[in-house]
């Protein structure tokens, strides 16, 4: 028996003229998450609404908690949860009716539904506002009662399409803990993002497509570890300055600072030789304002493989403590 709770293998979608998916192929053993990257209009969610059955592939095979999307959706559909990108709940009625509501749809009696509903409002710290209609939620309370409309049945599998994307920081947090002990209790996630310090925090393996297709996969530290030792960082005062560098480079590939700074980037391919070609390249007007170094970062790997800056920041030293540091054994 297979121990992969997703499996898709060679998925196309195509919608009119546009080709949303070109062969992606992926796979999550049951238990882990897998992060799904890429820019905006990748095929991320494309991906998701097919293993998800709300919409059919083309061509190609995919199997979620044993069952195929296409052949058996319904015994799918037990299976899974879903949040989307923007939180499905009724601003009419309260969060305990909200979730209620979802547990009869699932064929919960009334009165399992209602505890379920108490229950999951207090995992989410929702409680005090259980009572209260969903339209005086703030947006992260919103999304926090959406994923947890989503887990009423406790489903074995777990999509989550950037569901903490608008979210402050604090209920961003929230959200990774709920998920950390979902995963430590044996359900499997798919998570789209393009917070990639959550990636980095969450997935035990990430896949990055583009144009519909798998450019790259692995742990995050053998995506860094892709781009060389270190990232060589030129800092200069304007963007003309960074203009001229970069054609100056362009034997090194450079990159252009995803946020938009005047900052530009080069992979150390070959130690201190790259330092040294670098700065030779850069005399008179052209030499930076500062020069520093860094290990390279998920940010680094999305731009470098997709040339599409992130929403997130770079990834700091407190965003650094990933799942795998807690739990090793999970690759």
């Amino acid at each position: 028996m297979s121990t992969s709770a997703i499996l898709a293998e060679d998925l196309h979608k195509q919608f009119g003229s546009v080709q949303a998916l070109r062969g992606v192929s992926l796979e999550v053993p049951t238990g882990t998450v897998l992060g799904l990257l890429g820019p905006n209009g990748a095929g991320k969610t494309t991906a998701v609404r097919i293993l998800a059955t709300t919409i059919r592939p083309d061509s190609g095979r995919a199997m979620v908690n044993g069952h195929d999307v296409s052949k058996d959706p319904q015994a799918v559909r037990t299976s899974i949860g879903l949040a989307g990108q923007y939180a499905a709940v009724d601003e009419n009625l309260t969060g305990h009716e909200n979730i209620t509501l979802v547990g009869r749809l699932n064929h919960l009696r009334v009165p399992a539904a209602r505890i379920r509903a108490t229950e999951l409002l207090e995992r989410f710290a929702l409680s005090d506002a259980g009572d209260r209609p969903a339209r005086t939620y703030s947006g992260g309370m919103r999304r926090r009662l959406d994923l947890a409309a989503a887990l009423v049945t406790q489903p074995p599998v777990l999509f989550l399409d950037e569901p903490t994307t608008g979210l402050d920081p604090a209920s961003r947090a929230m959200l990774w803990s709920v998920i950390e002990d979902l995963v430590a209790d044996g359900t499997t996630v798919l998570l789209t993002t393009q917070y990639l310090e959550e990636a980095d925090r969450l997935a035990d393996r990430i896949v990055v497509i583009d144009g519909g297709a798998v450019v790259a996969e692995g742990t995050a530290s053998e995506l860094k570890s892709r781009l060389g030792d270190t990232i060589i960082e030129l800092t200069y005062p304007h963007r003309a300055a960074v203009d001229a560098a970069m054609a100056a480079l362009e034997g090194h590939h450079p990159t252009r600072d995803p946020a938009g700074a005047a900052i530009v980037r080069v992979v150390m391919q070959d130690g201190p030789t790259t330092l040294r070609s670098v700065l030779n390249r850069l005399d008179g007007a052209l030499v930076p304002e500062a020069v520093a170094v860094h290990e390279p970062t998920l940010d680094d790997v999305f731009l470098t493989l997709t040339g599409a800056a992130s929403t997130s920041s770079v990834i700091g030293p407190s965003t650094k403590q990933s799942k795998k540091s807690k739990n090793s054994g999970a690759q």
